[in-house]
């Protein structure tokens, strides 16, 4: 089977073409994962604009997917399915992938499965080809999400915990921009931590001891802005702002792991996935792989490239949604389409 996935929920235009062989234990080929990014385009503004991005899909789908095709190596008619997502998102931007999604289907006389986006995170996982057993606890991690979900089977998910504010990545991204670190934030952040001490500062970490699985990051983002007036060094570059960088992100980090611990152990989870834009994050990668371990508990987290919005993963989830395969004619966009 090929399935040919189209994912333009954000400000990354992408096309792949995914083969899977294998029945009772399906195996992911990526024959292609092309894409295109923007961040030169929304980096002077400091965040994603919608118009914009939606402008550079419109511009950029069409020559990524003749890319994607030409690297797969395959004709048009060896494609089985066509799947995109259809959202959360940027409506502006969904819109470009979906009807170029409903107009190549149409064209090829193909069925469409949509796909949620935050379900293609966390299915990016399985393009690791290895053996998962449920329950899974996912943390997912993003610009705009923050949330602990768990899978008892294929396609079943039960949201244990999310965040009441911003979201993990949203806090690195405004925390960047009180720095002066421009966008993204995230990578800019995490560079500078790598050669800076985490004990140098002090803040909080917080809802850390809660009961609950819920995360808030607001307070960490505004204590950030109020300790910058007191501390103003932070803000200049230097081993201070190194210092302040690698404190900060142990403080966001530090709360992610626990609360994922806790949460696994409680649901007898298998396997803990990280999944999201913000799973590129070394350390989150290594202080959740090691805390797994501790706990005797399997860990498993996409390669980089398929951490961040890729159309791979939309595939992925695509192949395990077959069922839910429609016409062309029948696919909408829905910026609030639910997971739950």
């Amino acid at each position: 089977m090929i399935i040919l996935s189209i994912e333009t929920s954000c400000d990354d235009t992408s096309v792949s073409v995914v083969k899977i062989t294998g029945k009772k234990t399906p195996k992911f080929h990526v024959l292609a994962n092309e894409i295109s990014s923007q961040i030169k385009v929304h980096s002077p503004f400091g965040g994603v604009v919608p118009n914009l991005a939606s402008r550079e899909h419109l511009k950029n789908l069409p020559l990524v997917f003749l890319h994607a095709i030409k690297k797969a190596k395959i004709k048009l008619k060896d494609i089985d399915y066509i799947a995109t997502t259809q959202g959360p998102g940027l409506i502006v931007a969904l819109l470009v992938g979906l009807n170029f999604s409903r107009a190549l289907a149409y064209s090829l006389k193909k069925k469409i499965i949509p796909v949620h986006h935050i379900s293609g995170h966390i299915y990016s996982n399985w393009l690791a080809n290895k053996k998962i057993d449920f329950p899974v606890l996912n943390l997912v991690v993003s610009g705009g999400h923050t949330q602990l979900i768990l899978m008892p089977r294929h396609g079943k998910f039960k949201l244990l915990g999310s965040t009441r504010d911003d979201a993990a990545g949203e806090a690195f991204d405004k925390v960047a921009k009180l720095l002066g670190l421009g966008y993204p934030g995230g990578p800019a952040i995490s560079k500078l931590a790598e050669k800076g001490d985490p004990k140098k500062y002090e803040l909080p970490r917080p809802m850390l001891n809660s009961k609950d699985f819920d995360f808030s990051f607001s307070g960490l983002k505004t204590a950030v802005f109020y300790f910058s007036k007191k501390h103003p060094e932070i803000l200049k570059k230097g081993k201070a702002q190194k210092d302040f960088c690698a404190s900060f992100q142990k403080a966001v980090i530090d709360v992610l792991v626990a609360k994922t611990m806790s949460c696994a152990k409680k649901h007898k989870a298998k396997f803990i996935l990280l999944s999201g834009g913000v799973s590129a994050n070394d350390l989150l990668r290594d202080e959740l792989k090691k805390q797994a371990k501790k706990e005797k508990i399997k860990f498993l987290v996409p390669e980089k490239i398929y951490s961040t919005d890729n159309a791979a993963m939309i595939a992925v989830c695509a192949y395990f949604n077959r069922k839910k395969a429609q016409s062309w004619k029948n696919l909408d966009a829905k910026a609030n389409l639910r997971l739950f």
